[in-house]
């Protein structure tokens, strides 16, 4: 009987530390998980932000055009219409709009206390004070006055400006973009304009950002949500005003929700919101919302301040929060249904074993002797059985959870779901990465590319083979690697010639190692030829160089065992090149 006892307690022993050491393995893969996940949000948010970017300046580029087209306009209507307000009439307004395919012209006059809509084409118009649009009312003045409008924001031309689309002031229901145009030939101010429906909306619907977001939800079923939000207007709650007309008119400019959907609503979003916006640092929250188990993103992305996205008081902003809802279930649901394998399979072997026991003892009666050897026999067989069969489903969970890790670092969701159906399910995620295929890499060459825009600097990139550029550079340390050499020469070139301006960025693997490389004219080589250009406080540039610019160059490279160093060429072009071996 105690042999029994014995034989039974060890065997229980032995299951319940199969049951907790499977426990503890399943809530550090679900944390290992979890990581994973949150590694595959940012690099989709990464990836979406440089689309979202790419999309939005697009936009803004075509609305240049559209400003274009109302400063012809307006100058056609000029050559066209009497030069004293008086002496023009509305019925002369209604027949030159159908000529130019305008939504309406308006005439804007300036009086003692303030500037009105005189004249147009549409009699809704006539008679309306400008003095609270602002800042319109600010740009009509500086027209007037100055005949150009220096207002940070918007797009100023000569003798011309105009603002974004937005809803009406005469007209609450409709989308517009006006121009205006005043160069001192008349006394007043010319106003064409146009509908979003007209102009903008098929190419937003072709190519915009929500468009965009859209297709991204398509080709990403464990996404549920993307939103651009306006985070100085998000927390002050959506904006309207009232018009002359006591009609409520929205500020499309002042959206909180910019793009994308706000459906998966959180009661602490507003503070998210504004932590990721005021620390300029992810934020995330792992809840329950919508009856769905999720993990949402609050990310910020800087821009340069447009038109289109302004805060309560009219003002451009320069960053705004991309938000990300991610279903965390599918996961959730793939390690439980796990779980119950491991606790059906340790169920299983302790049944067994207690079969065993059963079996063992029955014999045990019998024959002392005989049971002795064969209770010796049936312990070591069922024993090593036991064993095999621990070491087996530890090996079979062990390669389940490697695989459910390895799908999801992949981000293959598909995949994911399918395994699920055999066992424990399959996760698809996104591959391609976005332009270059790097995304901070991307995200650095853009911006460098923004950088050099209005300098009149010729950027040129070059990049062979970068698929090992990941494998051990961390991002943070290759943008500034890059980051420091290419504001280095951008400073050198800014002040030569605009032929002179140039500089070209080289990124290739060779054996072993990859190589960067960062060129551009130098009108004096001779000052940095023999020069101590990597010590800490040299610098050959005026006054508010640190001079720590090559020396961090320098302390980065040698971390990851590589070297820099500096040529000149026949052409007296000065290269600085990085070796990083892999």
């Amino acid at each position: 009987m105690m042999r029994r006892n014995v034989w039974l307690l060890a065997i229980l022993l032995i299951a319940v530390l199969l049951g907790i050491n499977n426990t503890i393995y399943y809530f550090t893969s679900k944390t290992t998980l979890e990581e994973r996940l949150r590694g595959e949000l940012n690099d989709i948010a990464g990836q979406i932000q440089l689309s979202i970017e790419l999309s939005r300046t697009g936009s803004e580029k075509f609305q240049e055009q559209i400003g274009r087209e109302l400063r012809a306009a307006s100058i056609a209507a000029e050559f066209a219409l009497n030069p004293d307000i008086d002496k023009v009439t509305n019925a002369q307004l209604v027949e030159l709009k159908k000529k130019l395919d305008m939504v309406d012209i308006t005439l804007l006059e300036r009086t003692k206390d303030n500037i009105i809509l005189s004249k147009s084409s549409n009699p809704k118009q006539i008679g309306y004070k400008t003095s609270t649009w602002k800042p319109w009312y600010e740009a009509f003045n500086q027209l007037f006055d100055n005949r150009q409008v220096t207002i940070p924001w918007g797009q100023s031309l000569t003798n011309f400006w105009t603002g974004p689309f937005e809803f009406s002031t005469t007209d609450t229901n409709n989308i517009y973009k006006w121009g205006y145009y005043y160069d001192g030939t008349a006394n007043y101010i010319i106003d064409p304009f146009i509908s979003y429906e007209s102009r903008q909306r098929a190419y937003d619907e072709a190519t915009g950002v929500n468009q965009l977001i859209g297709r991204t939800l398509r080709a990403n079923s464990s996404l549920l949500e993307i939103a651009v939000i306006n985070p100085q207007t998000f927390l002050s709650g959506s904006l309207t005003s009232i018009t002359d007309n006591g009609d409520k008119l929205k500020h499309i400019t002042q959206n909180p929700i910019i793009n994308g959907t706000y459906i998966y609503r959180h009661n602490e979003d507003q503070r998210n919101v504004k932590l990721a916006n005021d620390s300029n640092h992810p934020v995330w929250i792992n809840e329950k919302i919508n009856n769905k188990h999720v993990i949402k993103a609050f990310i910020p992305v800087d821009i340069d301040k447009v038109a289109s996205i302004l805060n309560e008081k009219g003002q451009p902003i320069n960053r705004y929060v991309l938000t990300l809802v991610s279903d965390y279930q599918t996961i959730e649901d793939t390690l439980d249904r796990q779980f119950v394998n491991i606790g059906l399979i340790v169920g299983v072997v302790t049944l067994l074993s207690l079969v065993v026991v059963y079996l063992a003892v029955t014999g045990y009666r019998k024959s002392q002797d005989k049971l002795v050897r064969r209770t010796q026999e049936t312990y070591v067989d069922e024993i090593n059985q036991l064993f095999q069969a621990i070491r087996a489903q530890r090996h079979d969970f062990i390669n389940h959870a490697q695989m459910i890790q390895s799908l999801a670092q992949m981000n293959k969701f598909d995949e994911l779901k399918e395994y699920a159906t055999d066992l424990t399910g399959e996760i698809r995620g996104v591959n391609d990465m976005i332009g270059i295929g790097n995304p901070a890499l991307a995200a650095l060459i853009r911006s460098k590319i923004s950088q050099a825009e209005p300098l009149k600097i010729h950027l040129e990139t070059s990049f062979s083979d970068i698929s090992k550029l990941s494998l051990g550079v961390k991002s943070l340390d290759l943008t500034r690697m890059l980051g420091n050499l290419i504001d280095n020469a951008f400073d050198e070139v800014a002040d030569y010639p605009e032929e002179e301006r140039f500089v070209r960025i080289r990124i290739y693997e060779k054996s072993g190692f990859m190589e960067f490389a960062v060129s551009n004219p130098c009108h004096n080589p001779e000052k940095l030829k023999d020069k101590p250009l990597f010590l800490s406080g040299y610098s050959d540039k005026q006054t508010g160089h640190s001079g720590l610019g090559l020396v961090i160059v320098k302390s980065i490279v040698e971390q990851y065992n590589g070297t820099v160093r500096v040529s000149f060429d026949e052409t007296d072009d000065v290269t600085f090149t990085i070796r990083i071996p892999y």
